[in-house]
């Protein structure tokens, strides 16, 4: 009796976790494409002010949890995570110039070579091969992307996206797996805190973006819309709070379900939260969905799911060494599965100790 109603407490934290982690990615993607559809000439401001507000989490949560340390801020420090923040940066710009061009039902298949890009870099950066079963993954996903992108005479021409929105889909992607490389690197310069890093990250990417939110002129374009009865000032304010809120939630939420579940789990769970982010921008934003569009989809999913039993069934063989970092920090996730686009970095709430236990 004792083992049911241990099953069933952890079944029930298990769904928990992962019901916290899709309401946190669905809320993130929607919401953003929401506030950019009402302030598409924002993009920049809108993303610094979500910057700021994970900044401001996570001095909230230093002050309530001695588990998260801020690092001093420190010129020499600053310096050495100058590659990092810049690269972190510069792929959230491009994703969310990304968004803001595509249907929502369509920004799976547009950062569709997220794992393909990864899987390159990694191997140039570590001069390995991968192996057949790797590369067949990134084929899979890759030739389900080029499914998604192909031109078909059955969409309208709103529906079709432009070349450049696909390019930013392209570069996002690409500065993804950079990131994910840089980051192994970087964490030294943080006392290997996954934690410091983030909040280095957060703020230097809002330094480093506050200078071209001016001279992209969006200050004074927010002025005008102040001024323009037609605008709506709440979407904008209340969008950029609550996807601030929202994406570090989902830092957490993306590390928990992770922690909690397997990791084929957790991609599974993904899977499911690509399926009903489809579903929804379909009825929210009167997306059009091809048959193309559902096969690249369904081909993305099943190449990174494929992708992710690889992997672990690699690790089930050969037990990675333990690392002075919790790797689920990385820019890769654990057994070598890649973080959510959605988070650029997960935020560890847990000490060596209790990865220990």
């Amino acid at each position: 009796m004792a083992s049911n109603g241990h099953c069933d407490a952890y079944r029930l934290k298990v769904a928990a976790v992962v019901t916290f982690y899709m309401t946190a990615a669905l809320v993130m993607v929607f919401v953003n494409k929401a506030v950019l559809n009402s302030s598409p000439d924002l993009p920049l401001l809108f993303l610094f002010l979500q910057l700021i507000i994970a900044v401001v989490l996570l001095h909230a949560s230093a002050a309530v949890t001695s588990r998260v340390e801020l690092p001093k801020l420190e010129l020499h420090t600053a310096q050495n995570l100058i590659p990092v923040v810049s690269v972190n940066i510069i792929g959230l710009v491009f994703n969310t110039l990304c968004l803001r061009g595509v249907e929502a039902s369509f920004f799976q298949i547009a950062r569709g070579l997220n794992l393909p890009l990864t899987i390159l870099v990694s191997s140039i950066h570590t001069r390995t091969k991968p192996s057949s079963r790797v590369i067949l993954a990134a084929a899979v996903v890759t030739f389900g992307f080029l499914m998604g992108v192909a031109p078909s005479s059955s969409l309208p021409t709103t529906s079709v996206p432009s070349t450049l929105s696909l390019f930013y889909g392209f570069l996002s992607s690409l500065f993804i797996a950079f990131h994910a490389v840089l980051i192994k690197s970087s964490l030294p310069y943080c006392n290997n805190s996954t934690i410091q890093l983030a909040y280095w990250t957060n703020l230097g990417s809002a330094a480093l973006l506050l200078p071209f939110v001016f001279l992209h002129g969006e200050f004074s374009v927010l002025e005008d819309l102040v001024h323009d009865s037609t605008w709506d000032p709440n979407v904008y304010l209340w969008g950029t709070l609550i996807t601030g809120i929202f994406g570090f939630l989902l830092c957490v939420a993306g590390l928990l379900s992770i922690k909690v579940t397997s990791p084929i789990t957790h991609m599974f769970s993904s899977a499911a939260r690509t399926v009903i982010q489809t579903v929804l921008g379909v009825w929210l934003f009167n997306d059009i969905l091809s048959s193309n569009r559902a096969a690249s989809i369904l081909l993305i999913l099943l190449g990174t799911m494929y992708y992710t039993w690889i992997k672990s069934a690699e690790t089930a063989v050969t037990p990675p060494s333990r690392r002075q970092n919790d790797v689920e920090a990385l820019g890769s996730g654990r057994d070598g599965i890649p973080k959510d686009a959605d988070g650029e970095l997960t935020v560890i709430f847990s000490t060596p100790e209790e990865d220990k236990q």
